[in-house]
């Protein structure tokens, strides 16, 4: 076999392995579009209860951050010097802790 001939059958090897490969990505694009409709579709049935328990729970969380503000809230009216010296003890303590880097 002369160079010619191994370089057309190596070129006819090349076309058949393309054919083939086309052939197989034909035969499983209808497969894998399938399977990637109903993976995408569970997905997003997912994303959508996810944001929804995402905003339950942030609404909760709003919902008792506003009591915890209104419980500090009349707890500093009631006591306005605990409340100064609670601030004062831990803003000496970060000051401290500061203070040794």
């Amino acid at each position: 076999m002369n160079s010619t001939e191994s370089k057309e059958k190596l070129i006819g090897d090349f076309k058949v392995v393309i054919a083939d490969a086309e052939a197989l990505l034909q035969a499983t694009a209808s497969e894998a579009g399938e399977k990637f409709s109903a993976t995408r579709v569970q997905l997003e049935k997912k994303l959508a209860e996810a944001k929804s328990k995402l905003l339950e729970a942030e609404g909760i969380l709003l919902d008792k951050g506003k009591e915890a503000a209104k419980v500090a809230d009349n707890y500093v009216k009631d006591n306005p010097w605990k409340a100064v010296g609670v601030a004062a003890s831990i803003g000496l303590v970060i000051g401290m802790l500061i203070g040794r880097r």
